[in-house]
């Protein structure tokens, strides 16, 4: 783990350069971003993060994207390395999903942390990875194809964070738009119809706590930045994916 001093100077150059805001709410036709309130209280609980998308792509897509850790340190912000070190049994779906995973971050070339993370996947559901003292809250019969976690796995030793959850969840729903004026001149015929589009909404939860007080008091600025760019690295991403310009990994 890095000194104190560096990634202290590193949070501070981050909070200078935005606006110091306690609560913010954003919403558009197919973007809702919430986030709670930071404590700047450095004995304070876990803070939270939440963000989503509503994306015009089928679930099962987009969970292909989600559950390619080996890939994020090819679009994600901060991620200097991604691997998973261990996969899970196969699922009720034939395959197998990552079950360990390890992330460098890296704010600049100087300071990084390394978290060893345990991961849960819900086929086309559900990505969750858990480090430190945190716990998952999925039901046991929703990951039967994970091995029990044991105290004793990296994942759970402390690192700059005492907890750490990163939660994926996705929702499928229909899409059919309304029809035009010319097609409902056709006495709504079926060849008249609009086409139905599959939209999936994307949300993203985190949960962490900083082992050291004074990171927990620094991040309350620092960390709303981080996760904007975390959430439009991923919509990116899945756009790219979806347009054949690159493929997940294997």
């Amino acid at each position: 783990m890095q000194s104190l001093r560096p990634i202290s100077s590193t949070l501070l150059q981050t909070a200078t350069r935005i606006p110091t805001i306690s609560q913010f709410s954003c919403r558009t036709a197919n973007r809702t971003t919430h986030r709670r309130t930071f404590l700047t209280n450095p004995f304070a609980g876990p803070q939270h993060l939440t963000a989503s998308r509503t994306l015009d792509y089928p679930a099962k897509t987009i969970y292909a994207i989600i559950a390619d850790i080996n890939s994020y340190s090819t679009f994600l912000p901060y991620c200097q390395h991604s691997q998973v070190t261990k996969r899970s049994a196969p699922a009720s779906d034939g395959n197998t999903y990552p079950e360990e995973a390890q992330l460098v971050v890296g704010f600049n070339g100087d300071v990084s942390e390394t978290f060893t993370s345990r991961v849960y996947c819900v086929p086309e559901t559900l990505v969750e990875a858990v480090s430190g003292q945190a716990q998952t809250a999925l039901s046991p019969d929703d990951i039967t194809h994970h091995s029990p976690r044991s105290s004793s796995e990296a994942s759970t030793k402390d690192t700059v964070m005492s907890r750490l959850v990163t939660r994926w969840t996705l929702l499928p729903f229909p899409h059919k738009p309304l029809p035009t004026a010319e097609q409902a001149d056709k006495n709504n015929s079926a060849e008249s119809e609009p086409e139905s589009i599959e939209r999936t909404q994307v949300s993203l939860n985190i949960e962490y706590q900083f082992a050291n007080p004074v990171y927990a008091a620094l991040s309350s600025a620092a960390a709303p930045k981080v996760a904007d760019k975390m959430i439009e690295a991923f919509e990116n991403r899945v756009k790219s994916v979806v347009e054949g310009k690159s493929q997940p990994s294997r």
